[in-house]
């Protein structure tokens, strides 16, 4: 056993079996088995929070790697010592202003070095080597390897939110090793950053310590690790857990040198036993950062096999398991607080034992605490198609914004950076953040929404787009640029300064509507955002924007490869779909995430999830729909809806639809989702469709499975009380509805003048319906455009007793307030 004094065999034994029992007590060491939350002035915040894990969730199954922290105590000792404290002092008074960063650079050097330069005190070195002889006893090696990480005392707190401040070192091993590694993150206590970071909180530089937490080594290097957060960071929705992985160190997701695979978690229907996976996305992960063969303290990054790249960095199973413990973290956290505590955790898979490890946990400082009030929204003044875009990336912040472009490629540039610019750079380094702070926007070639660039984005409250790829060589500086993060998780950058209004909607001035308000859904990765506004839920989740965003191939083309004849097109399904074990897999997951990232958001509140309504012609544009829809003259009224579930053309499809919306209601356990069927144009096809839907496994009535029917076509109206024997409820579609009873087809330019849902006889064949469906005990709302359109029109539906109204996002807040 490697150590730096002698211990008799005797007085070994005896020193093992004493302090894993708690029974010996060193002067400037504790265990993490002996440190709680409440022991922050002594140890920090890092070494506090492992402690708190191990001694109150490891026995609940949550595994956190053991380990030893050396106290704040210890670091005053080791300064008192050396007499550095006047010496740094008297460094520290050079800086006056923390925006001067020459100056800021300058003495964060000297003081680093006064540290390093310092003599470790003999006891507190013997100390060290002990704990460090009793670790690699616990953990059956001769010299263990271990990761050393700096924790500061003012860190992790509600008003200190910055982490990252300090240096971590990895797989440090030996004596040598281990003590050069603790003075280095003494000396980190005053990198750049921490400077700046303490004079902006308003800590005194010395009232503030670091303690050094020396922790067994997980193996990311040869598995996977990365971040999880108990929240969505970008809308705060806390009903989720999300979750970043890529292969190797967890260094390459937070220095943006990867795009990470990106997966969520429900977390209701987790703690239910579901599994309930509503997000995977396969990140590029080309590269990944593992520890050098010659020398296993430093790294190097290598590249990882087009094989790895295109498969999930972690397995269903572990997505899951690791989302239990962050749901448990969090439960645990939120108790102690008393009140809700979002959680900031980093996770690692060992290499050699295949199992998850929590390695750190911090409070999210940027959602907790935070009462919603009011609601924003960035609307573009003019339609996103008319402007010129010069990149898309990760959006960040939710806000559009315009401003000077500044492409700095080095650290020397960021001088640059005046009040009000966009810094456009590969990725942003740590010790920019003052800089940073002058910014409107943030622009980067590389990262996810873990990265540094993402998370100091969110700290400031200003907009960023990342992993843009090609950011620098696009923007020059001095360009005139807008960032666009108002539309989902996909954010863009356009040319020039663009208009936009800001809506906002106080949540205390809002009355009790007249009627139940819904709102019309297409894209998940809004559904967060929206599921905020004040509605009952979603009246039209259409999933055709998933079919063709995510999915992109005709779904027939899944089910009967061998019948695309054009290989550059067979070529690229197969890429598409290389993850996943058979080609209709991938057609029923990613439309199953699809729906259950927006039933997620509106949990609890009814979801109507509408099947397929794309026309043929639509269907011809998806990869490979050329080899199994007709031309048709008029596809507005041609083979659609329902017609198409039981038609041997597109049965096998719709099978697919089917198998979708089971896993959501079954699997992801999200049975507040409902199914609404289009364009049924006779009694005898909505026999069919509903016969079809239980061959398929969707029945109505079981397992709480309501069906609800579009109301879209004269003859529904006509004969609603013949379709009520096979619907719960029906939805007015007043688009097609208006285009039959006028005769008009709405795709027209000619005749879009004609087009109009205030007709009369549009307006009557309404009410009927309302009428219809009533006197047969049925629910029914409408989930078209007009009541989004035309506020007359939902007061004349209002005024016939109509059930719900299901609105565009962007028209709720002014029904809400008019």
């Amino acid at each position: 056993m490697a150590s730096c004094y002698y211990i008799s065999d005797v007085r070994k034994i005896y020193f093992l079996r004493t302090i894993f029992k708690g029974e010996m007590c060193m002067e400037y060491i504790k265990r993490f088995e002996e440190v709680r939350i409440t022991d922050v002035a002594l140890v920090g915040g890092k070494n506090a929070s492992l402690g708190e894990m191990i001694t109150q969730l490891g026995s609940l199954g949550v595994r956190i790697p053991s380990g030893f922290a050396i106290t704040a105590d210890a670091y005053w000792y080791f300064l008192e010592s050396n007499h550095l404290v006047e010496k740094m002092k008297q460094v520290m008074e050079q800086l006056t202003d923390i925006t001067d960063v020459t100056m800021v650079q300058k003495v964060g050097k000297q003081v680093r070095e006064l540290i390093m330069n310092g003599t470790m005190p003999d006891d507190l070195t013997q100390e060290i080597c002990q704990a460090y002889d009793v670790l690699s006893q616990h953990y059956k090696n001769e010299t263990c390897d271990v990761a050393v990480r700096s924790s500061a005392t003012a860190e992790d707190l509600p008003t200190a939110s910055f982490a990252g401040q300090q240096e971590t070192f990895l797989n440090i091993c030996g004596v040598s090793q281990l003590l050069q590694a603790c003075k280095e993150c003494m000396a980190s206590l005053f990198t750049d950053r921490a400077i700046v970071y303490r004079v902006d909180q308003g800590f005194d530089h010395f009232r503030v310590a670091l303690s050094v937490g020396v922790q067994k080594m997980i193996r990311s290097d040869l598995a996977a690790s990365g971040v999880a957060f108990s929240l969505d960071t970008e809308s705060g929705f806390r009903d989720v857990v999300m979750i970043e992985s890529s292969y190797g160190l967890g260094e390459s997701i937070v220095q943006g040198v990867v795009t990470p695979d990106e997966f969520m978690v429900h977390k209701q229907t987790l703690e239910q036993g579901f599994k309930p996976i509503i997000k995977k996305q396969c990140g590029d992960k080309k590269t990944k950062i593992v520890y050098a063969h010659d020398n296993k303290s430093t790294v190097a990054t290598v590249d990882v096999t087009k094989e790895d790249q295109q498969i999930f960095s972690l397995t269903d199973d572990e997505i899951l398991e690791l989302a239990t413990f962050v749901v448990m973290i969090e439960k645990h956290y939120t108790k102690l607080k008393g009140s809700w505590s979002p959680m900031d955790i980093e996770w690692a898979k060992d290499g050699g034992d295949g199992l998850l490890y929590i390695i750190q946990a911090r409070p999210e400082t940027v959602s907790a605490g935070k009462k919603v009030t009011a609601l924003q929204s960035y609307v573009l003044q003019d339609s996103a198609k008319n402007y010129e875009t010069l990149v898309t990336g990760l959006s960040v912040g939710q806000k559009i914004v315009s401003g000077v472009a500044r492409v700095i490629t080095s650290a020397r540039d960021i001088v640059q950076v005046q009040n009000g610019d966009i810094i456009v750079t590969r990725m942003t380094d740590p010790d920019w953040v003052p800089v940073m702070k002058r910014a409107a926007g943030i622009i980067t070639d590389h990262g996810g929404r873990t990265c540094h660039a993402a998370i100091v984005s969110r700290e400031l409250g200003i907009a960023a787009v990342v992993g843009t790829e090609n950011a620098t060589s696009v923007i020059r500086s001095g360009d005139i640029v807008t960032i666009d993060c108002s539309q989902g998780l996909q954010g863009y950058v356009y040319k020039g300064k663009i208009s936009f209004t800001v809506n906002t909607l106080s949540l205390d001035n809002i009355k009790k509507p007249p009627v139940a308000v819904f709102i019309n859904c297409a894209n998940p990765a809004s559904a967060f955002q929206q599921s905020f506004l004040p509605v009952s839920g979603v009246g039209l989740a259409r999933i055709e924007f998933i079919i063709s965003s995510a999915i992109g191939i005709h779904p027939m083309a899944l089910v009967h490869p061998e019948k695309v004849e054009d290989k550059k097109v067979l070529q690229e399904i197969e890429e598409r779909t290389a993850r996943y074990k058979n080609k209709k897999d991938f057609f029923v997951m990613q439309l199953a995430q699809g729906i259950g990232m927006i039933a997620a958001a509106f949990y609890l509140r009814p979801v109507y999830v509408r099947f397929s309504d794309f026309k043929s012609n639509e269907y011809r544009n998806l990869l490979g729909g050329s080899f199994f829809e007709l031309e048709e003259e008029n596809p507005m009224i041609g083979f659609r809806g329902a017609s198409r579930y039981y038609d041997v053309r597109y049965k096998e499809a719709f099978a697919l639809e089917c198998q979708a919306l089971q896993h959501v209601r079954n699997v992801m356990g999200l049975r507040n989702v409902a199914v609404m069927v289009p364009f049924v144009r006779t009694v005898e096809e909505a026999h069919r469709v509903v016969d079809e839907m239980a061959r398929n496994g969707l029945q109505k009535g079981v397992d709480d499975l309501r069906i609800i029917m579009m109301c879209e076509i004269p003859s529904n109206v006509l004969l609603i009380d013949k379709f009520c024997q096979f619907f719960d409820g029906f939805s007015i579609g007043s688009n097609d509805l208006t285009q039959l009873v006028l005769g008009i087809d709405r795709d027209s330019q000619v005749l879009s003048t004609l087009f109009d849902e205030r007709n009369e006889a549009v307006k009557k064949m309404m009410a009927m319906a309302i009428e219809g469906a009533h006197a047969q005990g049925r629910f029914i709302g409408v989930c078209g455009q007009a009541p989004s359109d035309y506020p007359e029109i939902a007061d004349f539906l209002i005024a016939h007793n109509i059930d719900s109204l299901s609105l565009n996002a962007d028209s709720v807040i002014p029904f809400l307030t008019r």
